[in-house]
């Protein structure tokens, strides 16, 4: 086992091969080969372990195993390799990785787990003897089975000592540790949290405590555990720690998230203020046991793939902690145009999966157009996934995920959750550009306004697409692209488009050329409709025309950061029309509010002006008063400032032109 530290370099024949172990059967003995998936990617024979080095074949091993006994395509093995910027000979470099692994595997001995050419791709042949991924699952099954909370939590701590540490640490793959490794994590804090149950209801919450803190603290978007690790706390008798760490997860979900705490930690808190005893842990649900659990795989109708995910790590956590509650029904996702809502909801729906074993459904709630699709053809599109609506049991359905994309508006969604959503036993994802307050306000829900993505996010997602030698050759400027593009999705991933279609323009190159016009340059040109003005003229096309021209005049505001009293100045209305004008373009998502002043996206804002031409304007909407007989100029050369720019999103670009307009109000 010394030799395999060395082994990548090693020639020598190919490996025999063996029929895989049959499940349950017992742990191999010293001098067996065994593979280890859940830590560092490490072989061991019993005796001896190594940690295999970073490299390609490293890569396709750690693939395989995380597939085992099943075929992986040429194509998903070179993506996790190579990901999207692939070479010419991807293929063949395939070829000798796999080569090289078996001459490593003939060299030591290892033909139990031969790696097998099928047509199409590769397999590896493994069971839960070999690897400890099948090992963890098979543990958690047999745990699922056993009536007796001891035997249950005996074999939960054994699944969960098989884990060494942060998964695939030595795997350089970023499509791995963004689609895989969230996944199979997942499955550990799912059994963490259910051995925890036990460790409580059984009066053993002193045990639990290690766990529990490095849990919460490591994933502090899983409400569940602070939520254990409180109460934990407070059956021990630390009253005063228990309603700290409340404060923590409170202080934290509103300043991270903009969201109170759920629930369950809200009951939690009013007992410990009064000092009541908590009633005992009910232990009898039980997790879904993951993946490998059922024999039937999860069903997806329509479900649209999202390539190269990135950022959104913090509010991914929160939204797979609330759809693990069957009480926490409905998610909405609401934020303005471009700023990925479809792609977080179709990411989180994929590390949720097997949480929803009636299946996800995805369903476009507008058309190609932008309007909305019939009613009847919606609810045909449910009825084939789940169903019809009068004509299930009410009780005993497996618990299924819809996802329901770009709402227009309340009446649109509200007719369809007493059939399809929480009272069907489904969980519902929700992603509208408008607020849907008075959905929130009768059915309840979750909801998250997205922002734009964090400086760190924007360079990681422009980096992704581009390459890491092509990103890490300019990184100033890869971090200037991405504040040009206002750290909106969208628009970076249509420039990093532009950039892969034009691998000779320096990243320096485009920053320069988008400089001149952002709006009408963040486009694809094969694809017209997929560009920022695209999505922000459907935007717009979608509200009351006084309320787009409203919109439309604050791109005369000389920032893109002011006050109603600007606001209704640009209006030519009375302060309380204003107000309500800016109101309404906040639920549509258009502008934020802030204390004492509103904020436009410095694209929108862009987009605004460039809207604006010399004209004779009237006030803004047929009840607000007209501003006769006076001319009035907008002084829009300056610049923001940078006290008023300095939220993410509004960053002047260094010697950008300024622009001149001026919009003209007369009788």
């Amino acid at each position: 086992m010394q030799q395999i530290r060395n082994a990548w370099t090693i020639d020598g024949p190919g490996p025999g091969h063996e029929t895989p172990p049959a499940p349950g059967q017992a742990d191999p003995a010293p001098g067996r080969t065994r593979f280890q998936l859940l830590g560092p990617l490490t072989i061991t024979d019993g005796s001896d372990s190594v940690v295999l080095a970073p490299s390609k074949p490293t890569i396709l091993l750690a693939v395989l195993l995380l597939n085992p006994n099943a075929v992986v395509s040429v194509g998903a093995l070179q993506r996790a390799i190579w990901g999207e910027d692939q070479p010419v000979t991807a293929k063949a470099a395939l070829q000798t990785c796999a080569m090289r692994l078996r001459q490593l595997f003939g060299r030591h001995g290892i033909v139990a787990n031969a790696i097998e050419t099928v047509p199409g791709g590769y397999r590896i042949l493994a069971g839960p003897q070999s690897l400890d991924l099948l090992r963890f699952r098979e543990l958690v099954r047999r745990a699922a089975a056993e009536v007796d909370a001891e035997a249950e939590l005996s074999l939960l701590e054994g699944a969960l000592s098989l884990w060494r540490g942060p998964l695939l640490t030595n795997v350089p793959s970023d499509a791995l540790h963004r689609d895989v490794v969230p996944r199979v994590t997942e499955e550990r804090l799912k059994v963490l949290e259910r051995a925890s149950d036990i460790k409580i209801s059984l009066g053993r919450s002193r045990s639990a405590l290690v766990d529990l803190w490095e849990a919460a603290r490591s994933h502090p978007g899983h409400e569940r555990f602070g939520e254990q690790l409180i109460e934990a706390l407070y059956r021990t008798g630390r009253q005063a720690d228990a309603l700290s760490e409340i404060r923590r997860i409170k202080e934290y979900l509103l300043d991270e998230l903009g969201v109170d705490p759920g629930r369950g930690l809200q009951r939690l808190e009013m007992v410990i203020l009064r000092g009541e005893e908590l009633p005992p842990v009910a232990v009898a649900e039980r997790p879904d046991p993951g993946p490998a659990a059922s024999a039937v795989p999860v069903a997806t109708h329509g479900m649209p793939t999202v390539s190269s995910f990135t950022g959104r790590a913090v509010v991914s956590d929160a939204i797979v902690a609330r759809l693990a509650d069957p009480g926490a029904a409905t998610v909405l996702l609401t934020g303005p145009p471009g700023i990925g809502k479809t792609a977080l909801a179709v990411h989180v729906a994929g590390l949720v999966q097997a949480g929803f074993p009636g299946g996800e459904l995805f369903v476009a709630m507008t058309g190609p157009d932008g309007l909305a699709r019939p009613a009847a053809e919606i609810t045909r599109q449910l009825d084939a996934a789940f169903g019809p609506a009068g004509h299930r049991p009410v009780t005993g359905n497996p618990r299924g995920l819809l996802v329901l994309d770009d709402v227009l508006g309340v009446e649109q969604v509200r007719p369809l959750l007493p059939g399809y959503g929480a009272a069907a036993g489904n969980a519902v994802v929700i992603t509208s550009q408008r607020s849907l307050a008075g959905l929130v306000a009768t059915h309840g829900g979750w909801v998250h306004r997205l922002d734009v993505l964090d400086p760190d996010e924007s360079d990681q997602l422009l980096a992704t697409v581009l390459g890491a030698e092509r990103s890490g050759a300019e990184p100033h400027e890869l971090s200037r692209l991405a504040i040009a593009c206002g750290h909106l999705p969208l628009a970076l991933r249509i420039v990093g488009a532009r950039l892969q279609t034009r691998p000779r323009l320096r990243i320096a190159d485009a920053v320069t050329w988008l400089r001149d016009d952002r709006i009408a340059r963040l486009a694809l040109p094969d694809e017209p409709l997929l560009s920022v003005r695209n999505s922000f003229q459907r935007a717009l096309a979608r509200l009351e025309p006084a309320l787009a021209e409203a919109f439309t005049r604050l791109g005369a505001a000389a920032d893109p950061v002011f006050t109603v009293t600007d606001s209704a100045q640009l209006f030519g209305a009375a302060r309380a029309s204003a107000e309500e004008l800016l109101d309404q373009l906040v639920d549509a998502n258009l502008l934020e509010e802030g204390p004492g002043h509103y904020a436009l996206h410095e694209l929108l804002w862009l987009y605004a002006r460039s809207r604006l031409v010399p004209a004779v304007a009237e006030p803004v909407g047929p009840a607000l008063p007209r501003t006769t007989g006076t001319t009035r100029l907008v002084d829009v050369n300056r610049k923001p400032s940078a006290a008023r720019t300095a939220g993410r999103g509004m960053v002047a670009i260094p010697g950008e032109p300024a622009v001149s307009l001026r919009v003209v109000n007369a009788a």
